[in-house]
C-alpha cells in the first residue's frame, strides 16, 4: 500500500492522487492501486521555516530562530509519516518540493522508504536530456535556496531560474493562486517566466512546485510550444516511480 504525505498544498496532493489513478486505470475498482492519502494541511509553512525571510539558510545549525522552525517542520512531518507508517503503507511518497529539504532528517526517523522526488526527476531527466543542456527550474524561493534539485543536477546539466524580478511577479504569483482554488489566474502568471526559460534556450522545464502544473494543464495551455515535450511534472514523475514500486 501506498502512503501519500499530502496537504502541501491540498490541490498538489489530489492532484498526484488523481495522476496516481490515471497511470493504472482499472477496469473495475479492485485493480486501481491501494493507497492512504493523509491530507496533513496544518504542517507549517515550509518556505518560511527554511530562512527564506531571514536569508540566513547557511546558519541552519547555529541560528536558534531557523533551527526552531525547521524542528517544527520536521517534527509535523514526522507526525504525518508515523501515521502512514501505522497504517501498514510499504513506502511513502510527499507530492511537495519544498518538503524534501526534511528528506533526509526524515527518512533516519521512518524504517519504511520515502520515495525521493527530486531524485526521481533526476533520473528521469537523464534518460530524456543530453548531459549539459540547460534546463528551467520553476519552484518555491524555498525550492530554489535550499538546493534541493541543485543537489541531483549541477554536476551533469546546467539549471536556469526566473529573474529575482520574474520570480516574485510571476512564480511567486501563480503558486499563491492555486492554493486560492484560482486556476485560470495562475495560467497566466506564470507565462512570463516561461517564455523566459524557454528565450534562455532551456531543454527541459522542471515545474518544480507541485501547484504549477495545475496552473500550466488545467486549461491545456501552451500547445505552441509543445508542453508535453518541455515540461518536466514532478507529480507524475513520481506517480509513476511509485507505481512501479508498489507493483514490485
Amino acid at each position: 500500500m501506498i502512503g501519500i504525505l499530502g496537504g502541501m498544498g491540498t490541490q498538489a496532493g489530489l492532484d498526484f492522487c488523481n495522476k496516481l489513478a490515471v497511470l493504472n486505470r482499472g477496469k473495475i475498482d479492485q485493480e486501481y492501486p491501494l493507497f492512504v492519502l493523509y491530507n496533513k494541511s496544518n504542517i507549517p509553512g515550509r518556505p518560511e521555516s527554511i530562512g527564506t525571510q531571514t536569508k540566513n539558510l547557511s546558519n541552519l545549525n547555529t541560528n536558534k530562530s531557523n533551527k526552531t522552525k525547521y524542528n517544527k517542520v520536521l517534527k509535523s512531518l514526522l507526525e504525518g509519516c508515523k501515521l502512514l507508517e501505522k497504517n501498514k503503507c510499504k513506502f511513502i511518497v510527499i507530492p511537495c518540493n519544498t518538503a524534501h529539504y526534511w528528506f533526509d532528517d526524515l527518512q533516519k526517523k521512518i524504517s519504511i522508504p520515502i520515495i525521493n522526488m527530486p531524485k526521481e526527476v533526476f533520473k528521469f531527466t537523464k534518460k530524456n536530456c543530453k548531459k549539459n543542456s540547460k534546463v528551467g527550474l520553476l519552484a518555491t524561493e524555498g525550492t530554489l535556496k535550499t538546493g534541493v534539485y541543485n543537489k541531483f543536477f549541477d554536476k551533469t546539466y546546467q539549471l536556469v531560474n526566473p529573474s529575482e524580478n520574474l520570480q516574485k511577479n510571476s512564480v511567486n504569483k501563480a503558486i499563491k493562486f492555486v492554493k486560492m482554488g484560482n486556476v485560470r489566474a495562475a495560467e497566466k502568471a506564470i507565462k512570463p517566466a516561461i517564455k523566459y526559460l524557454l528565450k534562455m534556450k532551456c531543454k527541459k522545464i522542471i515545474l518544480g512546485c507541485t501547484e504549477l502544473p495545475i496552473a500550466i494543464f488545467a486549461f491545456k495551455s501552451f500547445k505552441n510550444i509543445k508542453s508535453s515535450k518541455i515540461f518536466l511534472d514532478p507529480n507524475l514523475i513520481l506517480a509513476h516511480s511509485a507505481m512501479q514500486k508498489h507493483k514490485r
